[in-house]
C-alpha cells in the first residue's frame, strides 16, 4: 500500500490492525471486478485516522461501464463484509476511466450500509492528489483530472452556503453529536482553504476553530469524543454550536462567495 507521493504503509505505528485486515479483505473480494485502482482519502489518507471512530474513505476505479449487474456484485461484495466490526464506516464510490472526470457525476457508492449514488467532490479529489493513500493500482493521477483552485474554492464556499447554513437553521439536527462535530469541522477546514489555499486534518481544524470564535467547550467536546479523553457532555452545545455558525458562515461566504 504507498500513498500518492510514494510513502508507504497505512498511518500509525502498526500496519496488522483490524483496519488493514478489513482493507486486506475488501481487496480480495473486489478483485473479481479487476479494478484498475484503489485509492483512501479522507482521515485515513491525511494521517488522521482514529479506527473505530473514522470512516474509511475509499475509491475504486473498475475497468468498463458501471452496470446492474456491478450494482448486484458490489452489494454482494460488501454483504460479504458486514460481520467485520469495522465494516458500517467502509464507504467506497465506483468510477471508470471514462466517468472520472465528471465531477458533477454520480457514481454508485457503498456507503452508510447500503447503496445509491453520489459525486466524488472537488474536495475529495484534492485529497486525492494530495496524500491519497494508494491500496492497488495506479495513482490518482493517472486516471483522475487535477482540481484547479478556483473550482476548490467555488465547492467550499457553495458548500458552506446552499447545505450548512440552511442546515444550521433546523435545530433538531444539531441535537445530534454528528451534526455539532462536522458542522464546526467543515466549517474550519472551509475557511483554512479559502483563506490559504490548503487542506487541512480533522485535528487542525480544531486547534483552528478557537481561533476562529468557535464556543472552546463545545469545541473541546468534540475532541474528547474524537480523541478520547475525561469529561463529560457540553450542556446547550447545539445551540452554542447554532449560533456561532451562522453568523460564521454568513461572513465566510461575503468574503469568498
Amino acid at each position: 500500500m504507498t500513498r500518492s507521493d510514494a510513502t508507504t504503509g497505512l498511518p500509525g505505528p502498526a500496519t496488522d490492525t483490524d483496519t488493514a485486515a478489513l482493507l486486506r479483505h475488501f481487496l480480495d473480494e473486489l478483485r473479481a471486478l479487476t479494478p484498475l485502482a484503489v485509492w483512501a482519502h479522507g482521515s485515513l489518507g491525511g494521517g488522521d485516522y482514529r479506527e473505530g471512530r473514522s470512516d474509511l474513505d475509499l475509491i475504486a476505479v473498475l475497468d468498463g461501464p458501471v452496470t446492474a449487474r456491478t450494482a448486484w456484485q458490489v452489494g454482494r461484495l460488501h454483504a460479504r463484509l458486514r460481520h467485520d466490526r469495522l465494516a458500517a464506516l467502509l464507504h467506497c464510490t465506483y468510477l471508470t476511466p471514462a466517468t472520472a472526470a465528471d465531477a458533477a457525476r454520480r457514481h454508485l457508492t457503498w456507503a452508510h450500509e447500503r447503496l445509491f449514488r453520489r459525486t466524488v467532490t472537488p474536495v475529495a479529489r484534492r485529497e486525492l492528489h494530495t496524500f491519497g493513500l494508494v491500496l492497488h493500482g495506479e495513482a490518482p493521477k493517472a486516471l483522475l483530472p487535477p482540481v484547479s483552485d478556483i473550482e476548490l474554492d467555488a465547492f467550499v464556499v457553495r458548500d458552506q452556503k446552499e447545505f450548512w447554513r440552511p442546515a444550521v437553521d433546523r435545530a433538531p439536527l444539531w441535537e445530534r453529536d454528528v451534526w455539532v462535530d462536522l458542522g464546526l469541522l467543515t466549517f474550519a477546514r472551509a475557511t483554512a482553504t479559502l483563506r490559504e489555499g490548503r487542506l487541512i486534518s480533522k485535528r487542525e481544524a480544531l486547534d483552528l476553530l478557537p481561533t476562529l470564535g468557535a464556543p472552546a467547550e463545545v469545541v473541546e467536546d468534540v475532541r474528547r469524543r474524537r480523541y478520547g479523553g475525561p469529561g463529560e457532555q457540553v450542556p446547550h452545545r447545539a445551540e452554542l454550536t447554532r449560533l456561532f455558525l451562522g453568523p460564521a458562515i454568513d461572513d465566510l461566504v461575503a468574503a469568498y462567495g
